[in-house]
């Protein structure tokens, strides 16, 4: 009986700091990485289409 008991302690010990874990963790590691670059742009380009740019 007393090696049952201590058999419920430790799973409940094992059970509470995988909770307390997982709870620490959660969101981390589903970040995107750091772009080195620099994002696409257009420069110089017009924003408008060139056949709206005629009318």
């Amino acid at each position: 009986m007393e090696t049952f008991g201590v058999a419920l302690i430790i799973l409940l010990l094992v059970i509470l700091s995988a909770t307390i874990a997982a709870l620490l963790k959660d969101g981390r590691g589903h970040t995107p990485p750091e772009r080195s670059e620099k994002d696409w742009s257009a420069l110089d380009l017009p924003s408008v289409n060139y056949t709206l740019r005629n009318y």
